[in-house]
């Protein structure tokens, strides 16, 4: 037979690209190459996390240039992925094709770096040489697949050491994955499409006559009350700017449940500039990229921001700060309490995280960026 099924540009039930475009056969192609290691990554939630995991990429890569990657996520995931090329196929959850085809593959090594019961499930299922990261066990609880596992899942179970923890979320997937930590950037590229999108954007909203652009993620999910900013102190916020920088245009982003609020926002400022709240994921990344500084929670916008190497302002409550990997770019704004890092859903006391950050602090840090 002259198929060389091995070779990692195979698809299986089409011509390859090469043959596709320029007639090339397997026995005189110098495209061929086999794929090694195959290699899964299972990463499901949240979307802001999936994207901030993809910094593990560039150790695979390193250590093993010919390896073949798969992702398993979830559909809401996917669109991460798009002109990814370290990634080689990405398989979806709600797709049962993409599973079955999981359970009959045997990968070399498999990372599952979530201690997540749904996803865990998968993770002890699929057949893999080595096992890296978490699973669930016969009793229904989350275990370690290997040593370095276990510290994740401790900070996990106890809040004392959630606190305690200096390391960043980066370091913390390298060591559960095995590889060593070289502060890979998040992956996240803009294909030409998305380019134009955006520069379609910034004509139409004459963006050229600012000397710089202001981002502002006025969002930060509903999980957890407090990792977004009061209303009140985005309106201080504008005010400010707009008039010790008027030079300075200001854009501002959110997701469907900032509609209210972002549409309030430019009701009251009329010169600001709403982004829209019903974007695509990969028209939400086109439209971050226009902002030359970022200023946000610690949500999906910040991983945004932080792969497309954005200088960023994030303003940090009841998660961890010392989790994220600034990469030199990103400013913490840290409010002065003992409770910070308590991952409450809702918050009782007076006054909160958030109402210690004062529109004033924020503006001197913004001064400093700009």
């Amino acid at each position: 037979m002259i198929l060389k099924t091995d070779c990692r540009h195979f698809p299986g039930d089409r011509p390859c690209q090469f043959n596709k475009t320029s007639g090339q056969m397997c026995k005189d192609c110098g495209h061929y190459q086999i794929a090694s290691p195959h290699i899964l990554i299972i990463k499901f939630d949240a979307v802001g996390d999936v994207l901030r995991t993809t910094s593990l990429l560039h150790a695979i890569k390193e250590k093993y240039p010919n390896s073949h990657v798969t992702w398993f996520t979830k559909q809401n995931s996917k669109p991460i992925f798009n002109n990814n090329t370290l990634v080689d196929e990405v398989m979806c959850v709600e797709q049962p094709e993409s599973t079955a085809k999981l359970y009959v593959r045997i990968f070399d090594v498999m990372i599952h770096p979530d201690a997540s019961p749904q996803s865990g499930a998968f993770a002890s299922i699929i057949q893999a040489k080595e096992k890296r990261g978490f699973y669930l066990d016969e009793s229904g609880k989350i275990q370690p697949f290997n040593n370095n596992a276990v510290e994740w899942l401790e900070l996990g179970a106890f809040d004392q050491k959630k606190k305690a923890n200096t390391k960043t979320y980066q370091q913390i997937l390298h060591e559960i994955s095995g590889f060593p930590y070289k502060k890979g950037e998040i992956c996240l590229s803009l294909n030409e499409k998305e380019k134009l999108f955006a520069e379609d954007f910034r004509g139409n909203h004459n963006l050229q006559r600012f000397q710089r652009i202001l981002g502002l993620n006025t969002g930060a999910g509903s999980r957890w009350q407090f990792k977004q900013w009061g209303l009140h102190q985005y309106e201080e916020l504008i005010k400010t700017v707009q008039k010790n920088s008027p030079e300075t245009g200001i854009l501002l982003y959110g997701g469907p449940d900032e509609t209210e609020r972002n549409n309030h926002l430019v009701n009251l400022f009329p010169t600001v500039i709403n982004t829209g709240t019903n974007n695509s994921l990969r028209e939400f990344f086109a439209l971050v990229n226009l902002s030359d500084i970022f200023f946000t929670g610690d949500t999906l916008g910040l991983h945004v921001a932080t792969a497309l190497q954005k200088k960023i302002l994030c303003l940090f409550g009841p998660t961890s700060y010392n989790e994220i990997e600034d990469y030199g770019r990103i400013k913490k704004v840290i409010p002065e309490i003992e409770c910070l890092v308590c991952y409450k859903m809702r918050c009782d006391f007076s006054p909160t995280c958030m109402d210690l950050i004062s529109p004033t602090l924020v503006y001197d840090h913004l001064k400093k960026l700009f």
